[in-house]
């Protein structure tokens, strides 16, 4: 993890409260409420008053319908009738998508080989024609716009476009109506129309607001520009926040960005799975990694406390397979699950003695794996391997130790379930 302070600087304003509150007012036609749920455990674990804007539970599953729409809204017949393309690497698409089918305009939706399917077929069944293209949005996004070239459509950009940006910052005023003394917006950052949108916003209703952006650390293109001081493009981008998976912040939001962000954090993959277990067990919602961002910056949040601060989880389109990679990494991760190896001579009771061992220790044996052929001499040693779940690292330790005193000493080897 990483933080950087942002230097502001002018900008010529059109991104102004009456285009925000038009855009609030209209997006209302389309999205459904998402009330702030206070979190006693997000509170407790950084010790200000933490509440959750859960986007996730907006219809499509995230927020990008704000601005799809409300972009939507803003054209001409005539560009509606030429049909609209995009590129996303999924919540943009399903937007457009929806937003698209609303006003009975056609969509084309160019998206990244790697999207979860789940994004794919969703952007499908919501009426539109899809194209799978490139490894990350960019490659996408170069091949929509060649598309649009070629058959005369118009392009709706997922986030560079200040029309865009203006209707993900409806996000703000339903903030700040519920919650009118919140000290601290938390948005994620993947190429900039959220943060945008919810900064600018958010200094226009009230200047004392802080609106901290996150973004993970292996896509971090707005921390490298503002480092660079101008728009930069990653050589790659590796994270498991697909959504947020982004080499280049938008060029129409970066002087916004600059302005109007009070600081950039970045954020490692490993933190995003942890944040993943938290929500789940606490607050019984899936989130996607991209819209965890926020939950993992929590406990980065020096000297901040006491605060009223809102983290802003921004979609929960997450497929199974990757649901399931994530909790079982979060459970190896936090030591609720681990695999040892212990060798004993290969006679019979010595497997349901180390299985006792393991269960008056309240340890839960999961998998066993008895490899007769580790040594020549089967009568000296032969291997068990034993996943095992247990309560956390205590715990684990505890089960480590008893197998110990017992006379079989473990060895931790890799979990792989």
């Amino acid at each position: 993890m990483s933080e950087t302070k942002v230097e502001v600087e002018e900008t010529k304003e059109e991104l102004t409260l009456e285009k925000f509150e038009q855009a609030a007012e209209k997006v209302r036609e389309v999205t459904l409420p998402t009330p702030l749920q206070y979190s006693e455990y997000f509170s407790g674990v950084c010790g200000n008053k933490v509440y959750l804007k859960p986007e996730n539970l907006q219809r499509t599953g995230a927020y990008k319908i704000r601005g799809a729409y409300y972009k939507i809204s803003t054209l001409s017949e005539e560009d509606k009738k030429k049909g609209l393309i995009t590129a996303s690497a999924g919540n943009h698409a399903q937007g457009v998508a929806y937003a698209a089918r609303q006003c009975q305009v056609k969509a084309v939706v160019v998206m990244p080989t790697t999207t979860p399917l789940i994004k794919v077929e969703r952007t499908r069944n919501l009426g539109a024609e899809v194209v799978l293209y490139g490894d990350v949005y960019d490659q996408a996004c170069d091949k929509a716009l060649e598309l649009a070239k070629e058959h005369g459509y118009t392009f709706v950009h997922p986030f560079n476009d200040l029309d865009v940006a203006t209707g993900q910052g409806s996000i703000t005023y339903e903030i700040v109506k519920e919650l009118p003394t919140v000290d601290y917006i938390l948005v994620p950052i993947g190429g900039g129309g959220l943060a945008t949108g919810v900064s600018a916003f958010a200094k226009l209703l009230n200047s004392h607001i802080k609106v901290i952006g996150v973004e993970p650390s292996g896509a971090a293109c707005l921390t490298a520009s503002l480092k660079a001081g101008k728009v930069v493009t990653l050589p790659s981008a590796t994270t498991i926040a697909d959504g947020t998976a982004v080499l280049t912040p938008g060029d129409k939001l970066f002087p916004y960005l600059k302005k109007n962000l009070d600081q950039v954090i970045t954020i490692d993959d490993d933190e995003l799975i942890a944040a993943f277990l938290d929500m789940v067990e606490n607050h019984k919602m899936v989130v996607e990694n991209s819209g965890l961002l926020t939950v993992a910056a929590l406990r980065h949040l020096k000297g901040i406390k006491n605060k009223k601060v809102v983290s802003i989880l921004s979609g929960g389109n997450m497929d199974v397979i990757t649901m399931a990679s994530v909790v079982q990494n979060g459970l190896i991760q936090r030591d609720r699950i681990f695999t040892v190896s212990v060798l004993l001579p290969d006679k019979p009771g010595m497997l349901a003695k180390v299985a006792g061992v393991i269960s008056d220790s309240q340890g839960n044996v999961i998998k066993l794996d008895h490899n007769q052929f580790y040594s020549v001499n089967r009568n000296e040693a032969v291997e068990l391997r034993v996943t095992i779940e247990a309560f956390g690292t205590d715990h684990k330790h505890k089960i480590m130790e008893a197998l110990e005193k017992a006379g079989f000493p473990p060895k931790i080897k890799h979990t792989n379930l």
